[in-house]
C-alpha cells in the first residue's frame, strides 16, 4: 500500500508544481512557453468555457496576443514567404509581439492603439486576453492591460489550445494594422 502511495506522488508531483507557479512581481522576461501561474493580480483568470460564454455575449474584447515569427533574414533570392496562418478565436484581435517582458517604444504605441481600436478607446471595456496554453505572453499582456488602466481585465491562461480542446469555432485571422 505504501508503494503504491509513493508511485502515486511521484506520477503526481509534476502537476503539483505546475499549479503552484508564483505569480511574479512584474513581467516575465524569457522562456515565455513554460507553466504559468493560476493568478494575475488585478485580472480575472477564466477557465475556457468561461470564457466562450464571455465570447457568445459578445461585450468583451477578446485579444490574441501569440508572436508572429519575423521573415527570416537573408533567404536565397527567390525563396517565396508565407506567413504562417493564425486560427483564433473569431472576431479577435491579432496584436502580435505585445506579450514580450519587455517592450520598444513602437510595439507599447501598437498595443494601445490596438486596444483603442478593439475598445473604442473606452478603458473600462472589458478586455480577455489569450495566447496558447502554457504562454507567458497573454499574462505579460494582461498586466500590461492593468497597467495602462484597463478596468476590466480577462485572462484565458489555456488559449486556442484549451478553445479548440472544447470543439469552439476558430476563424484565421490577420494581425492589427
Amino acid at each position: 500500500m505504501i508503494r503504491i502511495a509513493a508511485l502515486l506522488g511521484l506520477l503526481l508531483a509534476p502537476f503539483a508544481a505546475v499549479a503552484q507557479v508564483a505569480e511574479p512581481d512584474s513581467y516575465r522576461m524569457d522562456h515565455y512557453r513554460a507553466p504559468v501561474p493560476s493568478t494575475l493580480a488585478g485580472a480575472t483568470v477564466v477557465d475556457t468555457e468561461t470564457a466562450h460564454a464571455l465570447w457568445t455575449g459578445g461585450t468583451v474584447a477578446f485579444i490574441d496576443v501569440l508572436p508572429r515569427a519575423p521573415k527570416p533574414a537573408n533567404l536565397p533570392e527567390g525563396t517565396i514567404w508565407r506567413e504562417k496562418p493564425r486560427h483564433s478565436i473569431p472576431g479577435a484581435t491579432w496584436l502580435p509581439n505585445v506579450g514580450y517582458g519587455a517592450l520598444a517604444g513602437e510595439t507599447h504605441r501598437y498595443f494601445r492603439a490596438g486596444l483603442d481600436a478593439a475598445t473604442g478607446g473606452n478603458r473600462t471595456h472589458p478586455v480577455l486576453f489569450f495566447c496558447l496554453q502554457d504562454c507567458w505572453m497573454s499574462w505579460n499582456a494582461a498586466k500590461r492591460a492593468l497597467d495602462y488602466g484597463y478596468d476590466t481585465v480577462y485572462w484565458m491562461p489555456d488559449g486556442t489550445d484549451g478553445w479548440l480542446f472544447f470543439d469552439h469555432p476558430t476563424k484565421e485571422i490577420h494581425p492589427h494594422p
